[in-house]
């Protein structure tokens, strides 16, 4: 009886992480596609470089909490071991500069990508961090890849590149301006740019994480927002400062500017929190409704995508692809939930992101599980 309660409760928890990672993925593309889209009125849209400081600061300060809670809420405690390991620690700190700045550029490629493309286009060919990931895990990590995952990989290119295949249907005028081919291939590039950003970014910080001496996954998080908020404000500093002077930093803002925010700051510890209860089939099927989702809303809400043949077969290949692929990936090691506060990584996805990836850290040893991005 005991044991058949155990295995009810592992089962409510699956369907329900397999609930939440799909509604995280599929709430976050569409908000921020939706934030990008012009309005009717031509009122100017937000500053892109204001948002992505904006949420690494909110990142940044519950990364501090976590910290704090750790640290059985007290500040002075809090504050010697910010002094201890990042401050007196230069060289330490200093490694998260690079995954860092590659964040950054990746947090602006995307919402460059999803100003150009629709949400779904965006969401299957933004796979390619699969494809990437792969790559530099062989290159830096020595990884080996099986022979199923490489066909995985094929189909997934194969995929990519058939929703590329401009729609033969009618088009409204708002089609007609999205499927501009400048705009398009802009899109493209940023979307192709991000996944190298993201699949080169990931595996060195799980590099990192894996040879580093710091025992604290919190701590390294801190001094990797240290750097992104460097970089963020530089962004907006050195692309933006006219515009902020001239409109203001919140210039823009509206609740889904604000829902995209929380959902970057926060989308990478809710996936922590629930994945550690997923297999890669279940992420893979998480994967494959939050696309079927996305196309579905960008067809009958956005009104910005022309569902055709090629776009659905392409859609299939990619979804079978990350099927595959996850499926003959090493399954996830089970995570108890009553690790340490230390055991969560603020941080993907899957998401990578536009926020980063997330790790847990499996047990009491040295070994980093890489989980998937909050997109």
């Amino acid at each position: 009886m005991e044991k058949h309660s155990t295995m009810l409760g592992q089962n409510t928890l699956r369907y329900f992480s397999l609930f939440i990672l799909t509604l995280q993925t599929t709430v976050t593309v569409l908000a921020m596609r939706y934030s990008r889209k012009q309005t009717e009125g031509g009122k100017e849209l937000y500053i892109a470089t204001t948002l992505i400081l904006v949420s690494e600061l909110i990142k940044f300060a519950f990364c501090l909490i976590l910290l704090l809670v750790q640290k059985s809420c007290s500040v002075k405690h809090l504050f010697k071991a910010l002094v201890s390991e990042v401050i007196y620690k230069p060289s330490e700190t200093a490694k998260l500069a690079i995954p860092s700045s590659l964040y950054t550029i990746q947090n602006n490629l995307i919402l460059l990508a999803l100003s150009s493309l629709d949400a779904a286009t965006f969401q299957v060919t933004y796979q390619l961090k699969i494809l990437t990931t792969a790559f530099f895990s062989v290159l830096l990590l020595r990884k080996e890849i099986k022979a199923f995952q490489w066909l995985a990989l094929l189909i997934l290119m194969g995929g990519v590149v058939l929703v590329q295949f401009p729609s033969d249907g009618k088009q409204t005028e708002a089609n007609k301006a999205l499927s501009n081919p400048h705009k398009h291939l802009i899109g493209m590039l940023a979307v192709i740019a991000s996944s190298l950003s993201s699949g080169f970014a990931g595996v060195y910080y799980e590099k990192l994480l894996k040879e580093s001496a710091q025992p604290s996954v919190i701590i390294r998080n801190i001094q990797l927002g240290i750097f992104s908020i460097v970089f963020g404000a530089a962004g907006v500093i050195i692309n933006d400062w006219e515009k902020v002077a001239q409109r203001g930093f919140f210039d823009g803002y509206t609740p889904v500017v604000w829902l995209v925010i929380m959902l970057q700051a926060m989308g990478g510890l809710v996936v922590a929190a629930v994945i550690k209860y997923a297999d890669n089939i279940l992420k893979g099927f998480a994967t494959s409704v939050s696309i079927i989702l996305s196309c579905l809303c960008s067809y009958v809400f956005l009104h910005d995508l022309n569902l055709d043949l090629t776009f659905v077969l392409g859609t299939g290949l990619v979804i079978l692809a990350t099927f595959i692929y996850g499926i003959q990936s090493h399954p996830a090691p089970f995570v108890s939930s009553s690790s340490s506060t230390n055991s969560t990584l603020v941080d993907e996805d899957e998401s990578d992101d536009i926020s980063r990836s997330s790790y847990v850290k499996v047990n009491n040893d040295r070994t980093y599980q890489k989980l998937s991005s909050t997109i």
